[in-house]
C-alpha cells in the first residue's frame, strides 16, 4: 500500500499538460512549454507514491502514472536499480525527460550513410531536477543509463502518446533493429483524482 502523497503536485501537472495540448499540436511549442511544466514538477519531491517508485534487482521498471483519455500523451516514473541500463532504442513519438532523483547518463545515436549506428555526440549526464527533449525530429535513438551504481535513481518521462503501447525499435550496434512495445511495470494507477478530503476541508 503507497504512502498517501501530494497528488494535487501530480494532477496539476497532468491538467497543465493536456491544456497546452489544446493550445497547440507544434512539436517544438509542446516541448518548450511542456518542458517548463515538468521543471516546476520535479521542484519537490513529494508526490510520487512509493509504490510507483520501486527498483526491481535486475533490470529498471517502467511505471504509468498517467495516460491521457485520448492517449495525446503519457506520464511515466522510470525506475533504476544500481547500474541498470536500457537497449538502444527509439521512441517514435516527442519525449521530455526530467529525473526526479539521483542522475542518469544519454548516449544518443545516428545511422550512418551505410545504415550503421554511431555515437552522437557525448554521453549526457542529466542530474536532479534537469530535463532533456527526445524526438524523431531532434534526435531519438539513444541508451540511457543510472549514472549511480550504488543507488537508485529515478525520471519522470512525458511522452506523446501512450508509450507502453506503441511500436517502436530496440538496436544492435549493427543497426539491425527488433520492434517492441515496451508496456508498463504496474497493473494500477495512482488515484489522483479522489480529492475529497481536500474538498471537505474547504
Amino acid at each position: 500500500m503507497s504512502i498517501k502523497k501530494n497528488t494535487e503536485k501530480l494532477r496539476n501537472f497532468i491538467t497543465a499538460f493536456a491544456k497546452l495540448l489544446e493550445l497547440t499540436s507544434q512539436e517544438t511549442e509542446i516541448l518548450s512549454q511542456g518542458r517548463i511544466l515538468l521543471l516546476d514538477l520535479l521542484k519537490t519531491d513529494d508526490w510520487l507514491a512509493d509504490d510507483f517508485a520501486k527498483p526491481h534487482p535486475e533490470h529498471y521498471s517502467q511505471y504509468l502514472l498517467h495516460a491521457d483519455s485520448l492517449e495525446r500523451f503519457s506520464v511515466v516514473s522510470f525506475v533504476w536499480g544500481p547500474g541498470q541500463q536500457t537497449p538502444i532504442h527509439n521512441h517514435t513519438v516527442w519525449g521530455l525527460v526530467g529525473v526526479l532523483r539521483g542522475a542518469e547518463l544519454s548516449q544518443s545515436y545516428i545511422r550512418n550513410e551505410l545504415g550503421l549506428l554511431q555515437l552522437s555526440g557525448n554521453e549526457v549526464r542529466l542530474e536532479n531536477g534537469e530535463v532533456e527533449s527526445v524526438s524523431p525530429n531532434i534526435g531519438d535513438i539513444h541508451r540511457v543509463k543510472n549514472a549511480f551504481a550504488n543507488q537508485s535513481s529515478i525520471s519522470i518521462h512525458v511522452y506523446g502518446g501512450n508509450i507502453g503501447a506503441v511500436k517502436r525499435s530496440v538496436y544492435n550496434d549493427d543497426g539491425s533493429e527488433k520492434v517492441f512495445i515496451s508496456g508498463y511495470s504496474n497493473q494500477f494507477l495512482p488515484n489522483i483524482w479522489d480529492r475529497s478530503n481536500e474538498i471537505l476541508s474547504l
